[in-house]
């Protein structure tokens, strides 16, 4: 009786062992395999691409020939990973048990590779190569000395929107409850010194409408995506502030406040309370500087501002730097031991970043002696240079 117990014991236990393996081998799951050739022993990182930013999933070391092999548990809705070496980035979009093939060769993965197995990922990558050329020509526009800072923005705002009727027509419209339609949405471009969505939802209604689409296509196709709930909550919230910006719009201007000369004045309180006027400093070289004291690298920022202060603030050169930060406690320690004026944007006084067409911080203008605006950063190779011959 105890050895038929004892045996029966064992019989199960091999069962279950055995069901668990065939479950585990009937799991599904997406495959991402390739070469990428020339870049032997680097670390090649699979990363998730979740709503709070890349998440590491997986990662080898490339043998000689540069092979990989990487899988993942089939995900519900699309999902989008990316293959990463050092700063080279080719974006992935996962769709079920799909095995994706990508070939490349290092140090040019980004913008030199095939993939193959996926259609979603053919099109990432239509739209990738598209917005390097988009990048490429902005730069070009910034860097052209012909220029000034009017046709700058003219040409550069041009050229975007000839990019993004493209985009809609060919790609977000056409299929908008596709994962590429998704990426498309969080395009970036360079400016300068920031980078800033390529669709902008916070100020622009036709851009609200793009994402409002493929949140609704989304919501048909998988209702219960957490992605397309972000999507509704970005376009409803863009809404909201395109509202805003409408009834700013609409409102009379004050003729009192205009300055006939063509300056773009900005009257704001420094920190010890003062009103300090833009205009003020006419007969000055001004760097206007919008600044987030709160953000990543201001430190450094001040850093290089108060050597370029120090160096040229004797021969007639002034800092006038408007802070975004919320906090105004925090902003006044800040900038407690600065020489340069110091004032501070508050929710009364948005439409100063309107007015200089700013879409994210920090940025910075230069300004000449008639406290008209010269150039951008972007526009800017040597500041140095730039002060010098304005001064």
């Amino acid at each position: 009786m105890k050895t038929y117990n004892r045996y029966s014991h064992i019989t199960f236990a091999a069962i279950i062992a055995m069901l668990m393996a065939i479950s585990s081998c009937n799991e599904r799951k997406f495959h991402i395999t390739g070469k990428i050739t020339d870049a032997r022993d680097s670390i090649l990182y699979l990363e998730h691409m979740s709503l709070n930013g890349p998440v590491t999933a997986d990662s080898v070391r490339l043998p000689e020939d540069g092979s990989f092999s990487f899988s993942g548990k089939d995900p519900v809705t699309p999902e989008f990973y990316r293959l990463r070496i050092a700063g080279q980035i080719i974006n992935i979009a996962v769709d079920s048990t799909e095995t994706i093939e990508v070939n490349a060769t290092w140090p040019a993965m980004a913008s030199a590779y095939e993939v193959k197995g996926s259609y979603d990922c053919s099109k990432i990558k239509e739209l990738t190569l598209m917005q390097m050329r988009l990048q490429r020509d902005i730069n070009a526009i910034a860097a052209d000395p012909t220029l000034n800072i009017q046709a700058v923005n003219d040409s550069v705002a041009k050229t975007i929107d000839a990019y993004k009727t493209r985009v809609k027509t060919d790609y977000i419209y056409k299929e908008p409850m596709k994962a590429y339609a998704y990426f498309a949405l969080f395009q970036t471009i360079s400016m300068g010194y920031r980078s800033m969505l390529i669709f902008n939802p916070r100020n622009s209604e036709d851009d609200v409408k793009v994402f409002a689409a493929v949140a609704t296509s989304w919501d048909t196709f998988y209702p219960q995506a957490e992605r397309g709930a972000n999507l509704h909550n970005i376009a409803i919230e863009g809404m909201k502030n395109v509202r805003i910006i409408r009834n700013e719009m609409a409102k009379t201007i004050n003729p009192d406040v205009v300055d006939t000369s063509g300056i773009i004045d900005i009257v704001l309180k420094d920190n010890r309370g003062n009103v300090r006027r833009l205009s003020d400093l006419k007969g000055k070289v001004v760097l206007l500087d919008f600044h987030l004291f709160s953000g990543d690298g201001s430190a450094d920022r001040i850093m290089m501002m108060r050597d370029i202060y120090n160096k040229y603030h004797s021969r007639g050169f002034e800092i006038y730097q408007v802070s975004v930060d919320t906090d105004e406690h925090f902003w006044k320690t800040k900038t407690a031991a600065l020489p340069w004026i110091s004032v501070r944007m508050d929710d009364n006084n948005t439409k100063v970043l309107s007015n200089y067409n700013v879409q994210a911080v920090p940025t910075f203008f230069l300004l000449d002696k008639n406290v008209n605006v010269v150039k951008r950063d972007a526009q800017i190779k040597d500041v140095n240079a730039e002060i010098e011959a304005l001064l």
